[in-house]
């Protein structure tokens, strides 16, 4: 594997390389402990997404059902008019688990029929209304449920992402560099004891020369 990387020269450019390659390695255990709460935290969001979305269908086919029924026993008007004119109010509850912020709850207020509104002309209208309400609740718990899993993915997506730059990329550049940082000071420490003990000869060298040429007549 080669790098761009340039080699810090001398021991503080090693101990520097060593401490990245340790934070690195740090990092990366810390970033995979995380992954696989996440993971398991994304799990548990699909199987609430499931049940979330098997409960809101049964919910709307229950519904239909009973608007069906009313449709038939009493025609189209009495359904438009079995309707509230109020809106229904959901408001969503938001929370933070592992560093993601997603919807974590909801609370659902049915609308409220008016005293001058008529009231449903048949029972099964009656059924509807409530069916409906239901229905509405359960949709609002999936949309909830659905948003949390798509976002808690989305993060064990990019922490994969950054785990995986890590540990194929960062950690093994590294650890090129820091080797040949090591094979760099280990030779210029070994040109340097070759100097010192060329130097430490020559002046043995020439102390016997001078000695001797003192001891001649």
């Amino acid at each position: 594997m080669t790098t761009t990387r340039r080699v810090p020269p001398g021991r503080a450019g090693r101990l520097r390389l060593r401490r990245k390659l340790d934070a690195a390695n740090r990092g990366a255990d810390l970033l995979e402990r995380k992954l696989r709460v996440l993971r398991a935290e994304h799990q548990r969001r699909l199987d609430s997404e499931g049940a979330a979305t098997r409960a809101w269908h049964e919910r709307s086919r229950e519904a239909e059902q009973w608007s069906l029924r009313g449709l038939l026993l009493s025609g189209e008007r009495a359904l438009d008019m079995a309707c509230p004119a109020a809106a229904a109010q959901v408001d969503v509850e938001w929370a933070t688990s592992m560093g993601v912020r997603h919807p974590a709850a909801v609370s659902y207020a049915a609308a409220v029929r008016a005293a001058t509104e008529p009231l449903p002309r048949n029972t099964a209208l009656a059924h509807a209304q409530r069916a409906y309400q239901d229905a509405v609740r359960a949709a609002a718990e999936y949309a909830v449920a659905r948003a949390a899993t798509r976002l808690v993915g989305a993060e064990v997506a990019r922490t994969r992402q950054r785990v995986r730059a890590l540990r194929r990329h960062w950690i093994p550049q590294l650890t090129e560099v820091l080797a040949a940082a090591d094979l760099a000071l280990e030779q210029a420490e070994h040109e340097d004891f070759v100097r010192r003990r060329w130097a430490t000869e020559a002046r043995r060298t020439a102390c016997w020369r001078g000695d001797g040429r003192r001891r001649q007549p």
